[in-house]
């Protein structure tokens, strides 16, 4: 199984300590230059940086078609258009991606993509996790990452919790 990432999942997973479900979950994650670069580079010392770097799991892959990236870069940062140019690239089977306009574009070349939440329903129903509640409070919590009331009810509903 291909899967390729953007920036939000796994510097989210990093941020509330639960990177490895990733690996878990896919065996290994592609991630696009500029991705890594976001992370490591431009985000050295923030939470997952360093961690990051070193996880074994996780493949960088240079993006070949930069007509594709331009054209993307017109709606999109520089990690979304890289990630969902990679995507393309190497066919992937699923793509990890949180923002909105991102996945609508990614929706537009047929993508299968899940985002941050979707992973951790899906770590639940694979047994990964125990339960999705104290990670989505983390989330929140210790991420900063915004989850509407609805949704976060909605994805408990989904989990069954």
């Amino acid at each position: 199984m291909i899967v390729v990432s953007d920036a939000s999942p796994l510097m989210n997973m990093a941020i509330i300590g639960q990177l490895e479900i990733l690996a878990e979950l896919y065996g290994e994650v592609v991630v696009p230059q500029a991705v890594y670069d976001e992370l490591v580079l431009k985000g050295q010392g923030m939470p997952g940086s360093q961690q990051v770097r070193s996880l074994s799991w996780l493949s960088v892959k240079q993006v070949k078609n930069d007509l594709l990236v331009t054209a993307l870069r017109l709606q999109l940062d520089k990690g979304e258009s890289e990630a969902i140019a990679l995507a393309i690239e190497l066919g992937a089977d699923l793509l990890l991606i949180d923002e909105r306009k991102a996945r609508a574009v990614a929706q537009q070349f047929n993508l299968e993509f899940t985002g941050l939440l979707g992973l951790l329903i899906e770590a639940k129903e694979k047994g990964f996790v125990t339960a999705v509640e104290p990670l989505l409070r983390s989330l929140r919590e210790k991420a900063g990452f915004w989850i509407s009331d609805p949704l976060y009810k909605y994805v408990l509903r989904t989990a069954g919790e």
